[in-house]
């Protein structure tokens, strides 16, 4: 024994991920500690698909709404509706409930909470790290050793930046959302059941805004990696476009999104990255939290497989299992966005491209179960050769072959 408190796990980030990978370890009888700040709310539009709730056993009650549609607003303001149509609906949270009721969770099942903030890992002749936290800024602090420590502290994280190399320099977009009291609807079309993407220049240059509902609230928000670029701006613009510029605004909230996972999750020795502290956002859509907890699953197995046997070696699993099962999707999306989102006119194309019937079932079928889907080939071959009409200007080509 040593002058600190031991656990086998300490989790560093109470969202999504954290809270998945400390609730399914302390499950499996780990011995875990939950380290998160006081406070923190993540600026997020809130979306989540079914197979969220069936995966991780969250209760439906959690949803503030359940979005039929999406309208994609093109910078000419023209408007495609998606309706989801038969194969779901995209559920929405509010995070700070959401992420609350994890962290609960993870308690129930064993798990220690504190609050506070991480500060560094210290090490001596024991084996083990040495978390040093603080609950007061300036205050003394604490520490608690661990056999591992997951790092699930967000796209700025301490705990990447002290302890894996390169993690400093993974690029981000900076977002920002206003929380309001919302009406179901306004003159100016504002739908309490449907979620709007707006791909327009003068709200983002190269990433997008959006109003997602949220029962008795709304998400408006909006992304972009170009310093100088006011954000705070364009969301007061969407706001006075679709008549929601009186209502009360609840909170303001900004946070960086990482674009792409980081090359390595872990330190080789007894540290791993989770959720956006690795980098899992996916690319053009931002969406975050099932692939957040996804992350947070297959790093308890790993960290599983490292305590039982003691091999770093296990860690490195964390990453490439990932990857197996989101990496296609990821880089499918990250070319979406460098193209599509790189000028007014190609934005234009894009949202031209999602009135398209093919386009909509597979988007919708590939978001409800979060892979790509396989079973429609000529669907798959139509949309590719649109994209690349699209993208070229060129009319449209025809493929001929069975209905989807």
């Amino acid at each position: 024994m040593t002058q600190h408190a031991e656990f086998d796990v300490v989790v560093i980030g109470g969202g999504p991920s954290g809270a998945t990978a400390a609730w399914d370890l302390a499950r499996a009888g780990r011995s875990v500690l939950l380290l998160d700040r006081a406070g923190r709310i993540k600026p997020c539009g809130g979306a989540v698909p079914p197979r969220l709730l069936e995966e991780f056993e969250v209760p439906q009650s959690l949803l503030v709404a359940r979005a039929r549609a999406a309208r994609m607003v093109a910078p000419s303001n023209r408007a495609v509706d998606m309706p989801v149509g038969d194969v779901g609906y995209v559920g929405m949270v509010d995070r700070d409930v959401f992420d609350e009721w994890l962290r609960a969770r993870a308690a129930a099942a064993g798990a220690e909470r504190r609050t506070g903030t991480y500060e560094r890992i210290e090490r001596d002749s024991a084996a083990g790290a040495v978390v040093c936290y603080s609950t007061e800024r300036g205050g003394a602090l604490h520490r608690v050793r661990a056999r591992l420590v997951i790092g699930a502290d967000g796209a700025r994280s301490g705990v990447a930046r002290e302890n894996v190399p390169g993690a400093e320099r993974n690029p981000c977009v900076f977002a920002y959302h206003e929380v309001v009291r919302a009406p179901a609807t306004t003159p100016q079309g504002f739908d309490g059941a449907r979620c709007d993407v707006l791909y327009q220049g003068r709200l983002s240059p190269d990433f997008y805004g959006w109003v997602f509902p949220h029962g008795e609230t709304a998400s408006i928000g909006v992304g972009s990696a170009h310093k100088g670029f006011s954000l705070r701006g364009a969301v007061q613009t969407m706001r006075r476009d679709l008549g929601l510029g009186t209502c009360e605004t609840i909170r303001r909230e900004g946070a960086p999104i990482p674009l792409k996972p980081l090359r390595r999750w872990e330190n080789g020795r007894d540290v791993l990255l989770v959720g956006d502290a690795a980098g899992v956002v996916a690319p053009a859509s931002g969406e975050g939290i099932y692939y957040a907890m996804a992350c947070g699953r297959i790093a308890a197995q790993s960290a599983q497989a490292f305590l039982a046997s003691g091999n770093p070696a296990a860690l490195r699993q964390a990453r490439r299992a990932f990857l197996r099962a989101h990496g296609r999707v990821f880089w499918i999306l990250g070319i979406m966005q460098y193209f599509w989102y790189s000028s007014d006119k190609r934005r234009e194309r894009f949202v031209a491209m999602c009135a398209d019937r093919d386009v909509q079932q597979l988007t919708w079928q590939a978001y409800m179960n979060k892979r790509l889907v396989r079973k429609r080939p000529m669907a798959h071959l139509r949309i590719f050769l649109k994209d690349c009409a699209h993208l070229l200007g060129v009319p449209r080509p025809t493929v001929e072959g069975p209905a989807a």
